[in-house]
């Protein structure tokens, strides 16, 4: 496994120390080539040791080979080589291209699989299955990912709620209960009229599931359960288009896992696409 994969991966695993030694090289992982381990531990206020258990732990021999393997591991997505690319490709810019946004996106929604354990999947799913009602919230390009899956949800005869406005979500908080579902997308997990809502959806005893990047945000971290995305490239518009890439392979999958979970749920759904298809044909 990848070593940024498997820091991401094993991040809810660790111990608040070595949460801050994953989150500094996830965030600076193209700059760790500078740090010696005692440069490290001084960055974050830790002990040196505290650096090298940190790397046995991972399955390094000691922090030089965590550093190298992450600065391979760096320099090799920054050449669009996450996989070897047919030689053809290599003398046709067009196919070459082509073949990197194929291969980041492959890695991505494995990275993406990867971080999302099968226990934490399947329990967000009985949470959503089991739900009276489900609050579906996000905000700008965040509000149209949660407006097709809201769509998805009420297909399978799900009562669903989802408004992309932060005042009717608001309103709408008067009508959660008891062991009702909000989902919050946002993909870093930062804004603050999110974070309240979910806050205010707990205090009525509602379950908050946060989809955010796999990355440390007030959201994620206050959430009851939480679905993370990996996607990361120096390009920035290669990454935007991994964490939709990612993001809608992940949606894709607990929703053929809704579908399996409870039969009646996929009747209903069948029911309500031959009713569409009667509509638009008529």
């Amino acid at each position: 496994m990848p070593p940024l994969v498997k820091i991401r991966s094993e991040r809810d695993h660790m111990s608040a120390i070595e949460r801050r030694i994953a989150d500094f090289i996830l965030d600076n992982a193209h700059l760790l080539r500078d740090y010696s381990s005692q440069q490290l531990a001084s960055a974050l206020g830790i002990s040196q040791s505290s650096v090298v258990k940190f790397s046995q732990k991972l399955g390094f021999k000691g922090y030089p080979d965590l550093k190298y393997s992450i600065g391979e591991a760096v320099a090799r997505a920054g050449n669009g080589t996450h996989a070897q690319a047919p030689a053809a490709a290599d003398s046709n810019a067009y196919t070459s291209l082509a073949e990197r946004l194929r291969l980041s996106k492959a890695a991505a929604e494995e990275e993406t699989r990867v971080a999302n354990p099968q226990a934490d999947v399947e329990a967000i799913v009985q949470l959503i299955d089991a739900a009276p009602k489900v609050f579906v919230y996000g905000l700008g390009d965040d509000g149209l990912y949660a407006r097709e899956f809201a769509m998805r949800l009420s297909l399978l005869g799900m009562l669903t709620v989802h408004h992309a406005d932060p005042i009717l979500m608001m309103a709408n908080l008067s009508a959660a209960r008891a062991n009702d579902v909000m989902l919050v997308f946002s993909e870093f997990g930062k804004l603050p009229q999110l974070f309240q809502l979910s806050r205010q959806f707990q205090d009525v005893g509602g379950k908050v599931v946060s989809i955010t990047r796999h990355s440390a945000n007030p959201l994620r971290a206050h959430a009851d359960a939480s679905l993370v995305l990996c996607a990361h490239d120096p390009a920035p518009h290669l990454a935007q288009l991994l964490y939709r890439a990612s993001l809608q392979s992940l949606l894709d999958f607990v929703f053929v896992l809704l579908c399996h979970a409870n039969p009646d749920r996929h009747r209903q759904l069948g029911v309500n696409l031959e009713r569409i298809e009667h509509l638009i044909d008529t």
